[in-house]
């Protein structure tokens, strides 16, 4: 079966279809065999008065002028002739009976000596009769054939495609509902929540909408709550902090405060990296402007490099690119400090096409077992198999560039690097259209 028929609205279409257009052919043809039944039953009747007025007039006209009157006796489908064929051996068709009865009826049963196909001609039926003064008369007749006329099946071809089109309309109005349910179920994102379904349409549909919207309102209000607890915890968190490291300070020695202070910068980094995660929600508010990505990108390698990091960048000349740029600027931060956190050395490569500009993070890193490459975006989930614990990371950093990422309507990918390391991809839709490719610096 096609993708069509398989679908609900294929289905049911081809159903309802199937019905009406059966219940229309039986319509069809009880209507012609009911014509056929009258049509037999007037010509039963005209052919018996005809045949009795013909016998009539052969009767008492002279055996000599008969032969001149048998062409002004013929009908279309029966004549005469003055002789008796031979008659095949075979059971006589069952058209034949009906039209003997009638024939006995105005003429006597005297009158008719037998009935039968001719023995040499299979098509030719004969019903053999006898004058008035005992000489043959054979009936030659060619029963009518039952034909429906090009009017009627053009009538009836454009009947079934009307109810063909009406099916179709139906089941689409009746199902176009549940595939703006799907679309919406489909398109929802935590940060750009689909718009309410209309809770209109068959009494199911309405309440399928209706409970869609609602759970669409539960599920936004239960996230926004628990960004707000997140930042709400880390920013009540900070005074604490604050007063343990001033606290710290004045431990003389030197053993207890140093391992006292890296914790508390521990604390302190999650606390700011929740309070990140916490905003990175609200990033889609951001309005979005042209900036040359090239320029905001060099500027994050240049601070890497002034902290003594190896950082590289490969950027070609871009037009301006439409975007939010300080949460594309804390996308690619993220990835290119976790590159230099656990490779020591990290690549930015961008790549652009008339659709989309896709910028890549490498880093000669340990990597990520492959079956861990989605569950590291979310947040705070640290893989300690791949990951240094010594080098500090609170694990929001990939799930806040995964978050920023759904708010610049980008999608970010990760895999490992045939040579080794970690490659983050982001790919960014492009609202500039470009005559030429652009071009490598």
């Amino acid at each position: 079966m096609t993708g069509w028929a398989r679908s609900l609205e294929g289905r049911v279409a081809l159903i309802l279809f199937a019905a009406l257009a059966t219940a229309h052919g039986l319509t069809f043809w009880s209507i012609q065999r009911e014509r056929a039944d009258l049509a037999r039953s007037m010509m039963l009747a005209y052919v018996g008065r005809d045949v009795g007025s013909a016998v009539a007039m052969l009767d008492r006209l002279p055996p000599a002028e008969r032969p001149a009157w048998l062409d002004r006796l013929a009908r279309q489908n029966y004549r005469y002739t003055l002789d008796a064929p031979p008659l095949s051996a075979v059971e006589p068709p069952a058209v034949l009976q009906p039209i003997r009865q009638v024939v006995a009826t105005e003429l006597g049963p005297d009158r008719i000596r037998a009935s039968g196909r001719n023995a040499t001609a299979a098509d030719d039926l004969l019903l053999s009769l006898r004058l008035a003064d005992g000489s043959p008369l054979t009936l030659h007749l060619r029963p009518a054939e039952q034909r429906v006329s090009p009017t009627t099946l053009a009538l009836l071809l454009a009947q079934l495609a009307l109810l063909g089109i009406a099916s179709w309309l139906a089941v689409r109005l009746a199902t176009r509902p549940l595939q703006q349910l799907v679309a919406a179920v489909n398109n929802w994102q935590a940060d750009h929540p689909a718009a309410a379904l209309p809770e209109q349409g068959p009494q199911e549909v309405a309440q399928a909408a209706a409970a869609f919207n609602a759970l669409q309102r539960r599920i936004a209000q239960h996230l926004a709550e628990r960004l707000q607890m997140l930042a709400a915890i880390a920013h009540d968190l900070q005074s604490p902090i604050t007063r343990l490291r001033l606290r710290s300070d004045a431990i003389a020695d030197a053993s207890q405060r140093k391992p006292l202070q890296a914790d508390l910068a521990e604390m302190q980094s999650l606390v700011e990296q929740g309070l990140a995660y916490a905003r990175s929600s609200h990033a889609a508010v951001e309005p979005e402007r042209a900036v040359d990505l090239a320029a905001l990108l060099d500027g994050l390698v240049c601070d890497a490099v002034d902290a003594g990091h190896a950082a590289h960048l490969q950027c070609p000349a871009l037009p301006p690119l439409t975007t939010r740029p300080q949460a594309l600027k804390r996308i690619v931060g993220n990835l290119l400090d976790n590159a230099l956190k656990f490779g020591d050395e990290a690549w930015i490569d961008v790549s652009a096409t008339a659709e989309a500009v896709e910028i890549v993070v490498r880093d000669r890193g340990p990597g990520i077992p492959p079956d861990q490459l989605q569950a590291v975006l979310q947040p705070f989930v640290r893989l300690e198999s791949s990951r240094n614990r010594d080098t500090g990371g609170t694990g929001l950093g990939l799930a806040i560039a995964d978050q920023l990422s759904h708010a610049l309507g980008a999608r970010l990918s990760l895999r490992n690097g045939t040579g080794g390391g970690l490659e983050a991809r982001l790919r960014v839709l492009s609202r500039t259209a470009t005559d030429h490719p652009p071009a490598a610096s």
